[in-house]
């Protein structure tokens, strides 16, 4: 019974895509931030796990919007802190 869930294949989850070092400096750049201000996904996040995200990785979240017809967001991979 070993069946295994494609959490990425799910309908309510977005695109998630692990962006290269040239794809974050413009996004930084861009918004005049730094990586240290970008919100922040835990790297044990089933999506984040199931694409390999790594932490210090930058991922690019897309999303279908009634509005605005397609949403990026952007998350810095973190490690969760012990409790």
């Amino acid at each position: 019974m070993g069946t295994s869930l494609d959490v990425l294949k799910h309908e309510m989850v977005p695109d998630h895509q692990i962006m290269d070092e040239e794809e974050v400096a413009d996004l930084l750049a861009t918004y005049h931030i730094s990586l240290e201000q970008l919100p922040k996904v835990y790297h044990d996040d089933p999506a984040v796990r199931a694409i390999g995200g790594d932490v210090g990785n930058v991922i690019r979240i897309t999303r279908d919007s009634r509005t605005a017809g397609r949403a990026e967001a952007y998350r810095l991979v973190m490690k969760r802190p012990k409790k």
